[in-house]
């Protein structure tokens, strides 16, 4: 379907109804903020999370399928099917699953329902990194060293690029994401056997063999920029964010804003987001993924979704994304314009996960005790209560607990307190590891990079 007739098919599209296609924390985050827009709410739930406490909040609580992900968080017909037979008018995907998924986007607004998100072409054209890249280059929006196109299967031709570009490089899938398809590369006898081990897990795990190369930078941040924009050409900046703290590439620790990065420095990147926004007629809210390093960004992906960080930029911005991306589908000009955003104050999130602390590995069961932190500048989000049985079915995370304060020395005091205060029993979980985090001086000086977890981690491990 064209793009400009899939925004005038949603564009004054009003709803009554959200059917939430997702579980865990994101569920009962969504179902809270359609309460208070007033909508009601249709939950699913596979048969591991049929006890799910959001079944009993939401209007209709409908199990999809068995408990593997497969048959029924990602069985798109049963979705719509669901959606149907509760009444509803829009589908929120939330974050993992179907909320990147351009098809399913697609096949929700040929059944008549809105899809709380991008339309099917700005999730193509976004979720292939390859034509993510060149829009943004065509947008003035600064990219990692590197061509944008594809990988030739010429062997001499890989080397010619590898060499224009310099080592170390690293290779991607063009269709990857989650920290998947990608291999680092630090020299040239090395090269041609990262590109066969990458190709392989990318057409695996993401249906493509495409790769694509870039230059690999050592020691940058990881800086996010998220974005909202309506049906009516008018998009905003959210100020930005540090999701530097990671572990295997996924993030453990997220801060808004990013410390350390000038306004001057931060905002033509901002506006240059925008603008690519505008350029692709993007609707809903999206983060924009930057390496930022020696005093200079570079693009490395857009996520076309809500994200699991995004409270730290709510707590900063004071704006509500979800109930915000809710509107948006539901044709409402946004009621902001760039002016009114300000950033005010520092706020960390920490994501709490059901695995050992020390091997990471997931940790089912259920949970005896549950003790959760509360107080001024202090948010919890979690669907979990004590009685509640995790599932060994699905992602570890069961809780966010994020705070805010005036500083960011404030702020990371406000998560020592906040975890101190928090007890999850009956399950093993990451909280002594984000404790000891917190205590590290080198974090609390902002002293770290992409690379820093991981070295931190080796160096405990050694002592």
């Amino acid at each position: 379907m064209p793009e400009t007739l899939e925004h005038s098919a949603a564009a004054g599209h009003r709803f009554d109804t959200v059917l939430i296609a997702n579980r865990g924390e994101i569920a009962a985050r969504i179902e809270r903020a359609c309460r208070e827009l007033g909508l009601k709410t249709v939950a699913i739930c596979s048969e591991a999370d049929r006890e799910a406490p959001y079944g009993s909040t939401a209007d209709s609580f409908l199990c999809i399928g068995p408990s593997s992900a497969a048959k029924s968080y990602l069985n798109q017909h049963a979705i719509i099917l669901a959606a149907r037979l509760a009444g509803a008018g829009a589908i929120h995907p939330g974050y993992g699953f179907l909320s990147e998924n351009a098809a399913f986007a697609d096949a929700v607004e040929k059944a008549g329902l809105v899809f709380i998100g991008p339309t099917a072409s700005s999730i193509a054209i976004m979720g292939d990194k390859i034509s993510a890249k060149r829009a943004m280059m065509a947008a003035g929006v600064p990219c990692v060293p590197g061509p944008d196109t594809a990988l030739p299967d010429d062997p001499a031709t890989i080397e010619r690029i590898a060499l224009e570009i310099g080592y170390p490089v690293i290779i991607k899938a063009a269709g990857g994401g989650g920290g998947r398809g990608m291999r680092v590369v630090p020299k040239a006898d090395l090269l041609h056997e990262a590109i066969a081990l990458t190709r392989e897990e990318a057409r695996k795990a993401f249906g493509s063999p495409s790769l694509y190369m870039e230059k690999f930078l050592e020691h940058p941040r990881h800086i996010e920029i998220q974005v909202i924009c309506d049906d009516h050409g008018n998009a905003l900046w959210l100020g930005h964010r540090d999701c530097s703290m990671q572990r295997r590439h996924q993030k453990v620790v997220e801060e808004a804003p990013a410390a350390g990065i000038a306004p001057d420095i931060i905002q033509p990147v901002g506006l240059a987001c925008v603008k690519a926004c505008l350029q692709i007629r993007y609707r809903g809210v999206g983060t924009f993924e930057f390496l930022y390093e020696d005093g200079a960004f570079y693009f490395i992906e857009m996520n076309t979704r809500l994200q699991v960080e995004h409270p730290v930029t709510e707590m900063t911005s004071g704006v509500d994304i979800v109930q915000a991306q809710i509107r948006v589908a539901q044709g409402h000009v946004l009621d902001l314009i760039q002016g009114d955003v300000t950033c005010e104050g520092h706020s960390f999130e920490c994501r709490i996960n059901a695995e050992d602390p020390e091997s990471f590995l997931p940790s089912a069961g259920v949970v005896t005790h549950l003790a959760l932190p509360a107080g001024p500048g202090i948010r919890v989000d979690t669907h979990i209560h004590a009685g509640y049985k995790v599932s060994p079915y699905y992602d570890s995370l069961i809780a966010k607990l994020i705070v805010h304060a005036p500083t960011r020395a404030e702020a990371m005091a406000r998560m020592r307190e906040a975890l101190a205060g928090t007890e999850v029993e009956g399950i093993s979980t990451n909280i002594p590891f984000l404790r000891a985090l917190f205590e590290d001086g080198a974090f609390a000086r902002g002293e770290t990079d992409i690379h820093y977890l991981e070295q931190w981690l080796k160096l405990r491990r050694a002592a």
